[in-house]
């Protein structure tokens, strides 16, 4: 039986005098993939980096086992770094990780020792994202902290990156926590779902259990294609 990982309870987040997160309530265990589901403006981002510490909030944040958490922030892709001289081996060394360390985790993600001295700009959309996880497992963290991590890549490359991400998760026994709002990924990877929305509904809970067309509608504030899987 896994056992409670963390509890967060009375949680408020407030930015500029403007409540964000409002009276939030929700517990992980162990090994869970918990995925945060809502539209733009939800707060979905604002609640991790509440969590991770990065933002003040109000309330009660209790971890029960110390966490060792990667993060993986939304934004970051090839584009960002196109134009700095920054190779792939000189990203890893920002870490200051043994050679054979990186080699090790590029192999997890089916990257080839050849990919380290190129240029981190010009790779293509997946392969900079398999080097950002890559990046992120290299510190040999127990909790993952996702920020849509497909954010620039096609539709088969968001596959391709979830399909790699949920056997890694499965591997190592981690516990993922992952920001997105496509329904797809909930379906197919997702142990737990945590919703948001602007309008002030949420629930919680088994993504077939409760992801039902009412409270999708909810959550949008709009009808949403509803497909099971």
């Amino acid at each position: 039986m896994s056992e409670t990982l963390l509890e967060v309870k009375n949680f408020n987040v407030t930015l500029d005098r403007s409540p964000v997160i409002s009276d939030l309530n929700f517990s992980v265990d162990e090994g869970e993939f918990l995925t945060i589901l809502g539209p733009n403006g939800s707060g979905k981002t604002v609640l991790v980096k509440a969590l991770l510490g990065l933002l003040s909030y109000k309330g009660e944040l209790n971890w029960h086992k110390k966490p060792k958490i990667g993060y993986l922030p939304q934004g970051l892709n090839q584009m960002s770094v196109k134009d700095m001289p920054l190779t792939v081996r000189d990203f890893f060394g920002l870490k200051k990780i043994e050679p054979s360390e990186i080699l090790k985790h590029l192999s997890h993600v089916g990257l080839e020792s050849g990919v380290l001295n190129k240029s981190a700009g010009y790779l293509s959309g997946g392969e900079f994202q398999r080097m950002l996880v890559a990046w992120v497992l290299s510190s040999n963290p127990n909790i993952l902290f996702l920020d849509e991590p497909t954010t620039a890549i096609d539709v088969a490359g968001g596959e391709t990156i979830y399909s790699l991400l949920k056997e890694i998760w499965q591997k190592h026994n981690l516990t993922v926590f992952n920001v997105t709002h496509d329904l797809d990924i909930v379906y197919a990877y997702s142990t737990h779902v945590l919703c948001l929305s602007r309008f002030g509904h949420r629930c919680y809970g088994v993504p077939k259990e409760i992801l039902t067309p009412d409270a999708l509608n909810d959550i949008y504030g709009t009808n949403v294609k509803f497909y099971t899987h």
